[in-house]
């Protein structure tokens, strides 16, 4: 019994003569973690959802749009929160205006239809 007790002291000895500026190296990590997270996650994501709200506060009728299932159609109304599409003759679809993902030049339609 007696070896099971020395090792427990020499054990609290050594955690005792630590150094004491460790405890700087911890925040300083921690400082550095939420630094990368912030430039590598949190920042592109609010530029990305910035950039996707000035889009569908801009957009128009007659405006040719590509949503998020890859549909691409020419805005005939915007209604609160839905738009008409025309995609053909005769053809609109309803859509939600959080599916549009981007807005296409001018005449694309038209390229297309050759």
């Amino acid at each position: 019994m007696d070896f099971f007790i020395n090792t427990a002291i020499a054990a609290d000895t050594a955690a005792a003569a630590a150094p004491a500026g460790s405890g700087y190296l911890e925040i300083g990590m921690l400082v550095f973690f939420v630094l990368i997270f912030y430039l590598l996650i949190w920042r592109p994501q609010a530029k990305r959802a910035k950039d996707h709200r000035n889009v569908l506060s801009s957009l128009a009728v007659g405006d040719e749009i590509v949503t998020s299932g890859g549909l691409i159609a020419k805005i005939s109304e915007i209604r609160e929160d839905l738009l008409v599409l025309t995609v053909g003759d005769n053809v609109t679809l309803y859509c939600q205006k959080h599916a549009v993902t981007s807005v296409l030049p001018k005449g694309t339609l038209k390229s297309l239809d050759k």
